[in-house]
């Protein structure tokens, strides 16, 4: 069962699907409906809007779970670059799904390159749907969080659509997540 909030701050918010950009203001009554993959999708009168990490404290989420972040980052910390790019992919969540990126099969290639010096990541993801407003949205997440690895000097993320996505590129533990198993 979901608990109301009352935001304690204004706070910028991406409407569900469209992508556009609204502001909450502070008062507003909202139910967090997913916190995965560091932002919150929460259920307000003018339908779900998505709030990044960097405005949890609005939501009053418990600093624990950011430890508990900041251990895992840790631990990657020392592991290969490309064990690393996927465990920021992993961190990646469609608003409207409980399954991240990579479980759900959108990831379609993940590469690392040296170009004119630099260390490159080019990953290739879809959507499950074309016509999905959050797409942009999707692909900017996980081109910030590759962004975060120390070591990598640019990342690009470009969505394709060939081949097209369906339930059967979902892992087996995306499956279970989503009860399909």
């Amino acid at each position: 069962m979901h608990q109301e909030i009352q935001l304690t701050r204004e706070v910028s918010a991406i409407q569900i699907p469209s992508g556009d950009t609204l502001t909450l203001p502070a008062g507003t009554a909202v139910f967090i409906t997913q916190r995965l993959g560091g932002t919150y999708t929460v259920a307000t009168s003018q339908g779900l809007a998505r709030i990044s990490s960097k405005d949890a404290d609005a939501l009053g989420v418990d600093p624990a779970e950011e430890q508990k972040k900041s251990e895992e980052a840790i631990r990657l910390k020392d592991a290969p670059l490309e064990e690393q790019v996927w465990a920021q992919l992993k961190g990646v969540y469609d608003p409207e799904i409980p399954v991240d990126i990579v479980n759900l099969g959108l990831v379609y290639d993940c590469a690392i390159e040296e170009i004119d010096g630099k260390r490159v990541v080019s990953v290739k993801m879809t959507l499950t749907a074309p016509g999905c407003g959050m797409g942009p949205v999707i692909a900017a997440d996980a081109q910030a969080k590759i962004m975060t690895i120390d070591g990598i000097d640019d990342a690009r993320v470009e969505l394709v659509w060939d081949p097209a996505w369906n339930q059967e590129m979902i892992s087996e533990e995306g499956k279970m997540k989503l009860g399909m198993i």
